[in-house]
């Protein structure tokens, strides 16, 4: 349990313009940020206690973040 919020700008500090370029482009592309940060939220609340979940699913969260980060960094890649 890290406790590091992850934020897209955390994660991709370099790419931001390129980030708000292709979520103006591609609405399939903003629904895949608009659930990172949704997931993301969920596992940070987890990890600071706010909301208390199984290990089982805060796992579940995490490779579901992982999942749609691989599908943010192969649509910059694209773009």
């Amino acid at each position: 349990m890290s406790n590091t919020p992850h934020t897209l700008g955390d994660e991709f500090p370099d790419q931001m313009d390129a980030i708000h370029a292709l979520k103006a482009k591609s609405p399939e592309f903003l629904h895949v940020l608009t659930e990172y940060d949704a997931v993301n939220d969920k596992i940070h609340r987890s990890e600071t206690r706010l909301d208390a979940i199984s290990e089982a699913a805060e796992a579940d969260l995490r490779r579901q973040r992982l999942m749609l980060k691989d599908k943010i960094v192969a649509s910059l890649r694209n773009a």
